[in-house]
C-alpha cells in the first residue's frame, strides 16, 4: 500500500479509532513499541543505552571471547543496525553501532587466523559502508582511532585483507 492510500484510509478514522490502532499495535509489534518508547522518551543517553543495547546484540553475534561459539553471521549484524536505524537515531549513535561490525570482525580475524574470503569481503564491504556514512555525517575524527583498529586487527590476515582495509582507510583518512 502506498503512503497516499494510507493516509487515505487512516483519515477515515475517528481520533479514538486511531488512537486505539496505534495502541494494539504498539502491544503487539515489538519493532513498533521500541520506535515509540524511543521517540517519546528521546535524549542523548536514552540513546546511549539504546546504542549499547544493538552493539552488544553484534558482539554476541559474533562472540568476541569465544568465537567458535558465535554464528558469526553478517546478516544477523546487519539487521541489528538496519532495526537501530529504523529508530531515527542521531547520525553519531548509528555510526556508533555500524562500526562495531567491522570492528568485531577484524578482532575475530586477528585472534583466529585465516578465514574465507566470503567473510573477508563482507568485513570490508561493512568497513567501507560505515566509513561512508561516517564521512557523510562528518564524524571522520570521532571514529578515527576505531577504524585505525580495525587496520591494526587486519593487519596480519591473509589473502589481501589487510591491503583492502589499509586502502579504504585511507580513501578516507588521507
Amino acid at each position: 500500500m502506498s503512503k497516499a492510500k494510507l493516509k487515505k484510509e487512516l483519515q477515515k478514522l475517528s481520533k479514538e479509532q486511531l488512537v486505539e490502532h496505534i495502541l494494539d499495535t504498539y502491544e503487539n509489534n515489538k519493532a513498533f513499541k521500541e520506535f515509540y518508547d524511543f521517540f517519546m522518551n528521546s535524549n542523548p543517553e536514552n540513546e546511549k543505552e539504546l546504542a549499547e543495547k544493538y552493539k552488544k546484540i553484534i558482539r554476541k553475534e559474533f562472540n568476541v571471547e569465544n568465537p567458535i561459539r558465535g554464528g558469526m553471521k553478517f546478516s544477523v549484524a546487519k539487521r541489528t543496525i538496519a532495526d537501530f536505524k529504523n529508530l531515527q537515531t542521531s547520525p553519531y549513535w548509528l555510526a556508533d553501532v555500524m562500526i562495531t561490525l567491522p570492528e568485531y570482525a577484524c578482532q575475530i580475524t586477528n585472534e583466529l587466523g585465516d578465514m574465507t574470503e566470503q567473510f573477508y569481503d563482507s568485513t570490508y564491504n561493512n568497513f567501507v559502508a560505515t566509513l561512508k556514512y561516517i564521512a557523510k555525517h562528518q564524524l571522520l575524527d570521532e571514529f578515527k582511532q576505531r577504524a585505525q583498529q580495525c587496520i591494526t586487527w587486519a593487519e596480519p590476515c591473509g589473502y589481501g585483507f589487510a591491503d583492502v582495509m589499509y586502502d579504504a582507510f585511507y580513501d578516507f583518512y588521507e
